[in-house]
C-alpha cells in the first residue's frame, strides 16, 4: 500500500537517509503532496531556508533550468532543496533529466511532483532513479480499500473509528484522500486522542445522515428490512442533490455482485478477501445471502441495470428519483 511505501521514505529522511532525486508519481495526489510537503518543511532550517530552497513549477519551467538549479551548491549549508510541482507538464521532455540523475549533485534534494501520470518503467529515466534515488508511485486506492486506510490513518494519530462511521465516509467521500483527510483533520479537532470517532460524531459534525445513507439501504435490503429500505428512499427522493442516484445504484450494483460472488464461493471463510471487504461486513453478506437465493441474486442484477439506464433516460423520461429507487426496491423484494 502507498501509505506503507510513504512512510518508510519519510522515516528515511528522519534518520538522515536522504536521496539526491525524490520522483513521487502517480494517479493519487495526497502521497505526492504528503511527502513533498514533508521535505520542504523539514530537512532545511527556517534559517536555511532563504537561500537554499527554491519551489519550481512545471508550467514555467523547462528541464534545463531544473538541472541548472539542481546543479547550484548551498550557501551555509549542508544541502539545497529544490521542488519542482505540477511536472506532469513537463512530460513531453522529462527524459532529459536522466543525464542530470545519473550523475546527481549530491548537496542537491531534487523533488519531482509528478501527478496523475507516471513514467514509463521501460525507459532509462526510471532505471536510472532507482540507481540513485526514490521513484515513488503512488496509486489509487479501490473504494473498499479505503475504510482500512481511514483506520489505519487515525491510528497512527492515536484515534480509533467504528467500521461504520468508515464506511460512512467512504460512501460520502469515495476514494479522494485529501477530502477524506480534511474531513479526518475537522473531526480530530473535537475529540481528544483515544476517543473514537462515531456515526453520531459524523452526523452531529459533517452532516452525513447515520440513518439515511447508501451504508444503511443496502444493510435494509441485505435484511429484507421493507418498510426501513422505503423509508430511506423516500428520504433521498426528497434530497436528491445530497443522494445522487448514480451513487445509489453504483453501490447497490457493487452488494448485489459480491453478493453473487459470495454464493459461488466454495470455501466461505476465505470470503472476506474474495470480496475485497472488512471481514466485520462479512455477516451482512452471509445475512443476504439467505434472503437472496443465487438465481434471485442475478435477476437483481438485471433489475438494477434497467435502472441505471432508465435514470439516464434510456427507456424512459421525466422518471423522479425516488420512484426510480421504488421500483428498484420493487424487483429486489418480489
Amino acid at each position: 500500500m502507498p501509505l506503507d511505501k510513504a512512510k518508510i521514505i519519510i522515516n528515511d529522511i528522519k534518520s538522515g537517509n536522504i536521496k539526491p532525486i525524490y520522483f513521487l508519481m502517480g494517479e493519487e495526489p495526497y502521497y505526492i503532496d504528503g511527502i513533498a510537503n514533508y521535505i520542504e518543511d523539514k530537512i532545511l532550517s527556517e534559517e536555511e531556508k532563504g537561500f537554499n530552497q527554491m519551489v519550481l513549477y512545471g508550467r514555467d519551467v523547462t528541464i534545463d533550468e531544473i538541472v541548472s538549479n539542481a546543479k547550484r551548491y548551498p550557501m551555509m549549508a549542508e544541502r539545497q532543496v529544490v521542488i519542482v510541482k505540477e511536472a506532469q507538464d513537463l512530460s513531453r521532455t522529462i527524459e532529459n533529466l536522466v543525464a542530470y540523475v545519473k550523475d546527481p549533485q549530491p548537496t542537491t534534494v531534487l523533488v519531482i511532483c509528478y501527478k496523475y501520470k507516471k513514467l514509463d518503467a521501460r525507459k532509462k529515466l526510471a532505471k536510472e532513479i532507482k540507481k540513485t534515488g526514490v521513484l515513488f508511485e503512488s496509486k489509487k486506492l479501490y473504494e473498499n480499500q479505503v475504510p482500512d486506510w481511514i483506520k489505519r490513518v487515525l491510528a497512527g494519530k492515536g484515534y480509533t473509528i467504528t467500521p461504520k462511521a468508515a464506511q460512512m465516509l467512504t460512501e460520502f467521500l469515495g476514494n479522494d484522500l485529501n477530502k477524506v483527510n480534511n474531513e479526518l483533520q475537522k473531526l480530530q479537532l473535537i475529540i481528544q486522542p483515544g476517543e473514537q470517532i462515531t456515526p453520531q460524531l459524523i452526523e452531529r459534525n459533517i452532516g452525513i445522515s447515520k440513518d439515511f445513507n447508501n451504508f444503511e439501504l443496502q444493510n435494509a435490503i441485505g435484511a429484507r428490512d421493507i418498510k426501513k429500505a422505503y423509508s430511506i428512499v423516500q428520504y433521498f427522493g426528497q434530497n436528491p442533490k445530497n443522494n445522487p442516484m448514480v451513487m445509489t445504484v453504483a453501490l447497490m450494483y457493487s452488494f448485489f455482485s459480491k453478493l453473487l460472488k459470495y454464493h459461488a464461493l466454495s470455501d466461505k471463510n476465505q470470503a472476506a478477501r474474495a470480496l475485497g471487504v472488512s471481514p466485520y461486513f462479512i455477516k451482512d453478506y452471509q445475512l443476504a445471502a439467505r434472503n437472496y437465493p443465487m438465481k434471485k441474486v442475478s435477476a437483481i442484477i438485471s433489475s438494477i441495470r434497467e435502472v441505471d439506464m432508465k435514470s439516464k433516460g434510456v427507456g424512459a423520461a421525466n422518471i423522479e428519483q425516488g420512484d426510480l429507487l421504488k421500483e428498484m426496491l420493487v424487483k429486489i423484494f418480489n
